[in-house]
């Protein structure tokens, strides 16, 4: 059965603060936020773990629920728009969820309607992202869930916002810079953060680019693939990109479980 739209707007939208670093801030509505699944409502002490492979596993376990809570949602709302994009006559409720899409997605109607190229747009942008590439990155970000912006803050992914405040200044920040670690109510916040930063952030076109090629080309969407695409989230560029990338390899027993 379909989740309904409202079920997705109230899953997917967030707060200003959950943008990636180094990028500006598009601030929209927020609505309840859905609760965690289940597996998700007790949080593990990832740094009590002894043996490696046990936090490893661990860590995975505990986030893939959401991750795929998320992405089932995106799934929903992709088939609905492939849907629409081959209909000529829109009711009421068609142009609502394609209004939440474009507010979601930061990707405006045309003053005319929606015509194919936002639809072609809406489309990269309205799609999933691989397990093992979210789990990567949120694995690297988070030091395996022991950090402290991870263990206080619930921030698996180091997004930053701007706002005096908005989250934890981290111990480390240069003179001059003002950003702050984003915190998030619940794990799942952080992960639907997550997903919205990188399907709409213009800073990660290239990986939306990547990935509505390899759809054209009937490929598979994988994680190494899509992690070419992250050149903006850090710093260090290629090499951050080079790391996502072995991580994903060296670590594809825990990601594939489950």
């Amino acid at each position: 059965m379909k989740l309904s739209f409202a079920v997705l707007a109230s899953a997917l939208l967030l707060s200003a603060c959950s943008e990636a670093p180094h990028t500006p801030v598009t601030t929209v509505n927020q609505l309840q936020p859905a609760s965690p699944p289940p597996e998700m409502v007790q949080k593990p002490d990832f740094a009590s773990y002894k043996i490696v492979t046990e936090k490893k596993q661990a860590f995975a376990d505990y986030l893939k629920p959401g991750v795929n809570y998320i992405n089932g949602l995106i799934e929903n709302a992709r088939t609905r728009l492939i849907s629409l994009s081959s209909t000529t006559t829109l009711t009421e409720s068609d142009n609502e969820f394609l209004a939440k899409v474009a507010e979601l997605f930061n990707l405006p109607i045309p003053e005319a309607g929606v015509d194919k190229a936002w639809y072609a747009e809406a489309l990269k942008r309205v799609d999933v992202i691989p397990m093992d590439l979210v789990l990567s990155q949120a694995a690297i970000e988070s030091g395996w869930g022991t950090s402290r912006f991870a263990r206080e803050g619930n921030n698996y992914f180091g997004q930053w916002c701007y706002t005096e405040g908005c989250g934890m200044v981290p111990s480390a920040r240069s003179p001059g810079k003002f950003h702050e670690v984003a915190v998030y109510k619940d794990p799942l916040q952080s992960i639907r953060a997550y997903f919205l930063n990188v399907n709409r952030n213009r800073a990660y076109s290239e990986l939306r680019d990547i990935r509505a090629d390899l759809r054209k080309e009937h490929e598979p969407v994988t994680g190494t693939a899509l992690a070419n695409g992250l050149l903006s989230y850090s710093e260090r560029g290629q090499a951050y990109v080079n790391e996502v990338q072995g991580m994903i390899s060296h670590n594809q027993q825990y990601w594939s479980q489950g």
